[in-house]
């Protein structure tokens, strides 16, 4: 349901030091006019920015709601080294969670909303072990808060698809169970079949007309090598803008040359890349990826899970590690991390965000005289709008 809204006394972004302060009308879900000492109309509700700087709604491109332990009990790491050893640790441990899928979910989704993220694409575990019971719980997830955000979720075979006999099958049904997209996870590396891992994948995505969002951790050759594979299924089946590569490693560890080769084809096929500013990792080259016109958005990825105890449910906190990861320290290069975890991450999701006449009324209002002191402070948000309703202030979901 949109609604109507007169939001007071805000500093639209981009702006300056000393900029005078607008009110910004949102009618039917879309903001419709910026202006000084606007008058509401008739039954409009009408709230205070307080100063803040107004940025389109963050988006959470590449989450995992399934795993979350957020506000539970602090739980030492236990898992080994290597990507093997942490999908384990979390089959080992999740049943063990003092709170069901759909209660984790759903308390880190409304954390994720109070912190000013309102597009969200979270991945659900589909396996041999869990079944469709964790994709269940980001589905109830995302129907409790039906009214305060656009989520997505991916049904991600974390466990691979050819080791385990049944899984294609699951993939299947949590694709007619709801699921918007079918996952993948490392084709190569760990499957160790690439071309018929991507057959079952893109297989099902023809099969339901879905899109697709591989997990993409392998590095170096190999990995360029799976960009290429996927970027010809993209090609082959027509599915340009339909697909993303999550974390995509191999950019940032192949020469130069090789790098700007497959951001081009990345561009011309239109494949959109996530990534979650890692803190082992060299970063993505995120200036070629964007002058190229690649569609680049920003995640959280786990949330004080098994596989890690970072993470808090906060976009504009990632889009701070984003900038540090990166070095940045000119307001535009910060700017920059913003906008990726705003309007690129919608991009990412095929949704168009801004802060023109017309766009949707999905905002956030955070305290600050710019947008880096916005980042650099992280304070809690004074305002969260979906579709022209408040559905978060001063950091609660309402």
């Amino acid at each position: 349901m949109t609604g109507d809204l007169l939001i007071r006394s805000v500093r639209p972004w981009p702006n300056a030091p000393g900029a005078p302060l607008v009110d910004v009308l949102c009618r039917d879900g879309r903001t419709a006019a910026f202006g000084a000492d606007l008058d509401p109309p008739p039954g409009t509700a009408v709230v205070d920015g307080r100063g803040g700087v107004l940025l389109p709604a963050f988006t959470d491109a590449h989450a995992h709601l399934d795993s979350t332990r957020l506000g539970l009990p602090f739980r030492p790491h236990s898992a080994g080294d290597g990507l093997a050893e942490l999908i384990d640790n979390d089959r080992r441990n999740w049943r063990a969670a003092e709170a069901s899928v759909a209660q984790r979910a759903t308390h880190t989704l409304g954390r994720t909303i109070a912190f000013g993220a309102t597009h969200v694409r979270s991945h659900a575990q589909v396996d041999v072990d869990s079944g469709l019971e964790k994709l269940e719980g980001v589905l109830a997830a995302r129907e409790e808060h039906a009214g305060r955000a656009h989520v997505e979720v991916v049904a991600f075979p974390q466990c691979g698809i050819l080791r385990e006999k049944g899984t294609a099958e699951l993939l299947d049904a949590a694709l007619r169970a709801g699921a918007d997209l079918v996952g993948g996870l490392d084709p190569a590396g760990y499957d160790r079949d690439p071309v018929r891992h991507l057959d079952v994948v893109f297989g099902l995505a023809e099969k339901h007309q879905r899109g697709v969002d591989v997990h993409l951790h392998d590095a170096g050759t190999l990995g360029a090598f799976q960009v290429e594979l996927i970027c010809e299924r993209v090609r082959a089946l027509g599915m340009q803008g339909q697909v993303t590569i999550s974390h995509a490693f191999a950019l940032s560890t192949v020469d130069v040359e090789r790098q700007r080769e497959l951001v081009e084809r990345l561009a011309e096929l239109d494949v959109a890349v996530t990534t979650v500013a890692p803190g082992v990792r060299d970063p993505l080259p995120l200036q070629l990826l964007r002058w190229a016109g690649v569609r680049l958005g920003l995640g959280q990825d786990g949330i004080r899970d098994y596989w890690s105890p970072y993470g808090n449910g906060d976009m504009l906190d990632r889009a701070w590690q984003l900038a540090y990861r990166n070095g940045f320290r000119r307001d535009e290069l910060v700017e920059m991390c913003v906008d990726i975890a705003t309007r690129g991450g919608a991009s990412v999701l095929g949704r168009a965000l801004g802060l023109t006449e017309g766009s949707p009324a999905d905002l956030v209002v955070v305290p600050g005289d710019t947008v880096t002191a916005a980042v650099m402070d992280r304070a809690p948000r004074t305002l969260v709008v979906h579709e022209g309703r408040v559905v978060a202030a001063d950091g609660q979901v309402v």
